[in-house]
């Protein structure tokens, strides 16, 4: 049985070697053109450079995003441009636009990947794709999982499918949406949304303009176009029996804490599944995991049917802890750790400390001190590094968290 591809998002050069190092197989990445995240860290030559050969020596796969819906003026040098993207030795492109596709495929080998964008929702368009050279299919996630089986079933064997199992959802098909250029001038399509589906808007009847009604649906309001966050996680085993070869997490955008924890879980959770596929069991703290990041109300999406699919309850996300540091040293004989903070910490804090393959553990940090030898009562700069005695080994690159009602506030 071939293994289902774990594919995660790498926002930035460091976001890349965080999901690799807790278990992506494959990561998608953003270069200076033509992909959906305007706002991300985007990767340059030299950084595609450093994080493919980063990727490859460790056994996984670097694709290319190219899914923006360009306009003419988007094209100057284009050709120039995919040809020294293959140079950097990418594994694929993920590419929505039918003139992009027939760009890379005229001036590079690349596989080409058809993204969501493109939405592709019945076999026979995934089957036209194929035929034109296209290697993996990302399925639209308005489908089904019956109809995302019957697509395996209907195309050819060597057609990858591939489809979300974690992450933000939109209220539009896909990500087509003109909502964002419509209220801010941003282009949802050219990687600026500015998420205005999740505004607070009311009614306002023509004849009495400064009367504005709230649409109820609770004492909270209503949020009518906000989507709930996909969660496949108790859910992989039914995600992997359905063929598909690539399974993605959503989140170029979002923090190095959110990756490490669902980059972790989902490899935990697929390779449980293949270590024993009939007698697989949900392990409940990968849910709870799950829970202590940023995220939406969490639902199944489309793929058990249509309840559960939108939010009508709230915009805001639910983050129960926060990342505390990165531990960037250990001394055994010591028993010191060196810390680069990334939110406020106090002396004699119990945080959880997180790390691939490893079940979390908590630890307490103690005599705490900055760079220069002090001693000091609590780490409150931005990546300030400091020192804790912590007895428990712990090793570099380790996620340091904790829960937010527990953080100090003196």
């Amino acid at each position: 049985m071939k293994k289902v591809e774990l594919l995660a998002p790498a926002g930035s050069l460091e976001k890349l070697k965080v999901a690799i190092d807790f278990g992506a197989d494959a990561v998608y990445v953003g270069g200076p053109r033509l992909n959906l995240r305007a706002f991300a860290d985007n990767f340059d030559f030299d950084e595609m450079k450093e994080g493919i050969k980063y990727a490859h020596d460790r056994g996984a796969k670097v694709y290319l995003v190219l899914n923006a819906i360009p306009r003419n003026f988007d094209m100057n040098g284009i050709e120039d441009y995919v040809k020294r993207c293959e140079s950097l030795g990418f594994d694929g492109a993920i590419i929505a636009d039918p003139g992009l596709i027939s760009i890379v495929k005229k001036n590079t080998n690349m596989d080409i990947h058809l993204s969501t964008q493109a939405n592709a929702m019945n076999y026979e368009t995934a089957r036209f794709w194929y035929d034109y050279g296209l290697k993996r299919i990302i399925l639209a996630r308005e489908l089904k999982l019956k109809e995302v089986e019957e697509f395996v079933k209907k195309l050819p064997e060597d057609c990858e499918i591939e489809v979300f199992v974690h992450g933000a959802m939109c209220m539009a098909y896909s990500g087509r949406c003109l909502i964002s250029n419509y209220m801010t001038s941003r282009d949802s399509n050219k990687g600026a949304c500015s998420q205005a589906c999740r505004y607070k808007y009311y009614l306002v009847e023509e004849t009495r303009p400064n009367e504005y009604y709230p649409v109820f649906e609770d004492e909270d309001g209503t949020y009518i176009m906000n989507s709930k966050d996909l969660c496949m996680i108790e859910h992989i085993d039914d995600v992997i029996r359905s063929g598909v070869a690539s399974v993605k997490i959503e989140g170029r955008m979002k923090s190095l804490f959110y990756l490490a924890m669902v980059v972790k879980m989902y490899r935990e959770a697929i390779d449980t599944y293949y270590a024993d596929p009939e007698n697989f069991k949900v392990n409940p703290d990968w849910k709870r995991n799950l829970q202590k990041i940023s995220h939406r109300r969490y639902s199944t999406g489309f793929f058990y049917g249509k309840s559960g699919e939108q939010s009508y309850e709230s915009a805001t996300y639910v983050r129960e802890y926060d990342i505390i540091g990165i531990v960037k040293n250990y001394d055994k004989e010591t028993k010191i750790a060196t810390i680069e903070q990334r939110n406020r910490v106090f002396n004699g804090d119990k945080v959880e400390i997180i790390r691939p393959k490893t079940e979390n553990f908590e630890v307490v940090l103690n005599d705490m001190k900055n760079d220069k030898g002090e001693n000091i009562e609590k780490a409150n700069h931005a990546q300030m590094i400091f020192t804790a005695h912590v007895e428990t080994e712990l090793k570099t690159n380790d996620f340091i968290i904790m829960k937010k009602n527990e953080i100090s506030l003196g």
